[in-house]
């Protein structure tokens, strides 16, 4: 196993780096008959995508047309591999030229380096965030499925931003265009923020929170490959995440058994849901909801002590085009890997359980 792929059934495999040619995966998996055009990959990395004058996250406009190779025929799926591929096209290498010998502190270039004996130093090569591309396209095909076979939603919006805590006010309100904030009363705070930290040259961290509505019971492992086990994951494994709770997550730690145990009532519906949707790695039923933490992103201008290839210590300042808050741009992404894994789990339930 190199690291490239997630899932069993419904499984993803990538290639590409930040400053190739090209981004690409191949999809196994997907059921056949299913109705899927480069349309419908479209939608969700627009979402993706940075759009013109928006504060707060990278200037890199990349038109993100996928171009999908195999597994459909007259427009719907064979149940054979789909082969999607992206070509890099807003590519700006020389921005990196600078720090070429020059480990960026936070980054994956240090620990790169050290497993590998080379690197692309060029945007972090395959470590970068551009990666996620594929991430999302590949959900992008998860979630249709779930929504027009089961009628599971997924839905991700910006939940906290430094000290800011974002209800989730209006669900309408999610878009780009307002950071993925619920929230109309917080959008101008949100914008004087990260132009603020624009102009110092600084970044934020970020919490992302996701949940799946309309979740039948029963999906999940009792012991290993446990729903929420499996969903902490795939999380894990998007570029700055540090944490990740299921349900009230760290807040468990406050709270009393008497308060936190979610009741269940006659005709097994629940007065709560502290457990976020998932009891013994199983769901409940009820909405499966988990938080993400995104770290302040490592590229910006205030300068700091690193070393370069030969050991030395230097001093850096990384310049070019990046995110001063990496919660936004990662609410397509978030969507994406929890829809992997949901159907993942309910194709393996399916062929277990045959229901």
């Amino acid at each position: 196993m190199t690291g490239n792929s997630i899932g069993k059934i419904f499984r993803v495999t990538t290639f590409g780096e930040s400053h190739g040619k090209s981004l690409g995966c191949i999809i196994d998996g997907v059921p056949p008959g299913m109705k899927i055009s480069e349309k419908d990959l479209r939608i969700d990395l627009d979402r993706r995508r940075p759009s013109e004058n928006e504060d707060g996250i990278s200037r890199r406009n990349e038109p993100d047309r996928v171009e999908i190779l195999s597994g459909i025929f007259n427009g719907f799926t064979t149940g054979n591999p789909i082969g999607i591929i992206l070509n890099n096209c807003d590519k700006r290498s020389q921005d990196y030229d600078n720090i070429r010998e020059i480990f960026r502190p936070g980054h994956a270039d240090y620990t790169y380096q050290k497993k590998y004996g080379v690197r692309d130093h060029r945007g972090g090569g395959r470590s970068s965030a551009r990666e996620t591309a594929m991430w999302v396209a590949a959900g992008s095909i998860a979630k249709k499925y779930l929504r027009q076979n089961l009628g599971i939603t997924i839905q991700a919006y910006l939940s906290q931003v430094g000290n800011m805590f974002i209800d989730f006010k209006e669900p309408n309100c999610l878009s780009r265009k307002n950071f993925f904030c619920p929230d109309s009363s917080k959008i101008l705070e949100l914008k004087k923020l990260f132009s603020h930290l624009k102009k110092i040259g600084d970044s934020v961290g970020s919490k992302v929170t996701v949940f799946a509505k309309h979740m039948f019971p029963g999906l999940g492992e009792p012991v290993f490959h446990k729903l929420n086990a499996d969903i902490s994951y795939a999380m894990m494994n998007i570029n700055g995440v540090k944490a990740v709770e299921i349900g009230d997550g760290f807040n468990v730690v406050q709270m009393n058994g008497s308060y936190h145990r979610d009741e269940i009532r006659k005709g097994g519906t629940f007065r709560t849901n502290h457990s976020g949707g998932i009891l013994g790695g199983i769901t409940t039923g009820q909405d499966v909801v988990v938080h993400i933490a995104f770290k302040p992103s490592s590229s910006i201008k205030v300068p700091c002590t690193s070393i370069n290839h030969d050991g030395e210590e230097v001093t850096i300042s990384v310049s070019g085009r990046h995110d001063v808050c990496i919660g936004i741009r990662a609410v397509p992404v978030v969507e994406a890997m929890l829809a992997i894994v949901l159907i993942d789990h309910f194709l393996m339930h399916k062929g277990r359980c045959m229901r």
